[in-house]
C-alpha cells in the first residue's frame, strides 16, 4: 500500500482531518434548506436532503446501486464507515427497509447527522455511532453489509481496517466501497494537495486494494475502475459551483463558497492529473 510520496503518514483525527474543507461549514445544507423553502427546524424528507447531504460521487445513485449490488432488504444490518451528514445511511434504510449503523469520526458531523435523521422520523432504523473505524467500535459479526463512499482513504492502515470490517460482518456478508487510489506516482505537489486539503492518508494502487481485501479473506472481488467518469464528474462541478457563486454568495457567504471551491478546485486538479483516481469495490466474506 502506498503511502503519500515524500510525507509521513499522519493518525487520522478528527481535528486533522478538518484541513479537508468539505467538512466545515455544515451550516451551509440548512442554508440550502432554507433557499429551498423547507422550515429550517422542521421535519423533512430524504428527498429534501438528498441533493445536498451525500458527500461522494453521483449522489443518491451510487447509493441505489449499493441497495442493488447487496441486494438489500427489510431484516439486514449494513454498518457504513464514515457516514459524514448521514445521507447515503438515510437512504439506503428508506429505500430498502434495513437497519443502518452510521459510523462517523468527527463529532460535529455525526451530531448533525443524527439531528436530520430525526428530523425525517428514521431514528428507528438508522444508529449514529461516533467513532475510530480502528478501535472497533462496530460489533464483531454482526453485519449482513458494510458499505463506504470517500471514507477509506481517510484511513492509514487499510491492513487493520479491512480486518475490523471482516470481523464485523456476518459469514458470507459483502462490502461495498467507492475509494480513491493512485494511478501512478504522485508529484511532491499532488502529494501536499491529497494530504492535506483532501486529507488523503493512503493512496493504494487498484491491485493493492484487491490484495489487502483478498488478505483480510474476501472472496469474489470485483473492482471497477471510476477514474475517468470521476474525473468528468469532478471537473463538471468545479465549473458550475464557480458559474453560480453570486448565487452561493447570496446564501452561503463568502466564507463557506471559497472553502468550498477550494475543495473542488484540489479534487479537480488531482483527478485531471492522472495520478488519483477512484474505484468501486464489491467483495464477499468468506464464509
Amino acid at each position: 500500500m502506498m503511502q503519500r510520496s515524500g510525507l509521513e503518514p499522519t493518525i487520522v483525527s478528527e481535528h486533522g482531518i478538518k484541513s479537508m474543507k468539505l467538512y466545515s461549514h455544515l451550516d451551509r445544507v440548512t442554508n440550502e434548506l432554507i433557499a429551498a423553502g423547507c422550515d429550517p427546524n422542521g421535519p423533512l424528507t430524504v428527498a429534501d436532503l438528498s441533493p445536498f447531504d451525500n458527500l461522494h460521487y453521483h449522489g443518491t445513485d451510487a447509493v441505489q446501486l449499493a441497495i442493488h449490488e447487496l441486494d438489500l432488504a427489510v431484516g439486514h444490518r449494513v454498518a457504513e464507515v464514515g457516514s459524514g451528514l448521514g445521507g447515503p445511511a438515510r437512504f439506503l434504510a428508506a429505500q430498502s427497509g434495513c437497519h443502518v449503523t452510521a459510523l462517523e469520526l468527527q463529532s460535529d458531523l455525526n451530531e448533525f447527522a443524527e439531528g436530520l435523521t430525526a428530523r425525517c422520523g428514521l431514528t428507528e432504523i438508522i444508529s449514529h455511532l461516533c467513532g475510530d473505524a480502528l478501535d472497533g467500535p462496530l460489533e464483531n459479526n454482526a453485519f449482513d453489509a458494510v458499505v463506504s463512499w470517500l471514507a477509506c482513504y481517510h484511513i492509514p492502515d487499510h491492513t487493520s481496517l479491512f480486518a475490523k470490517i471482516a470481523d464485523a460482518l456476518k459469514p458470507s456478508g459483502m462490502i461495498y466501497i467507492e475509494d480513491l487510489i493512485s494511478r501512478g506516482p504522485f508529484t511532491s505537489a499532488e502529494s501536499e494537495l491529497y494530504g492535506t486539503r483532501l486529507y488523503g492518508q493512503t493512496a493504494p494502487s487498484a491491485d493493492g486494494y484487491f490484495g489487502e481485501l483478498e488478505r483480510a479473506g474476501f472472496t469474489n472481488i470485483r473492482i471497477d475502475d471510476l477514474s475517468d467518469d470521476w474525473a468528468s464528474f469532478t471537473n463538471q462541478r468545479l465549473a458550475e459551483y464557480r458559474s453560480e457563486r453570486e448565487r452561493h454568495l447570496r446564501i452561503h457567504g463568502p466564507d463557506t463558497v471559497d472553502a468550498i471551491e477550494e475543495f473542488y478546485d484540489a479534487v479537480d486538479q488531482l483527478f485531471q492529473g492522472g495520478n488519483m483516481g477512484g474505484i468501486r469495490v464489491v467483495a464477499t466474506l468468506a464464509a
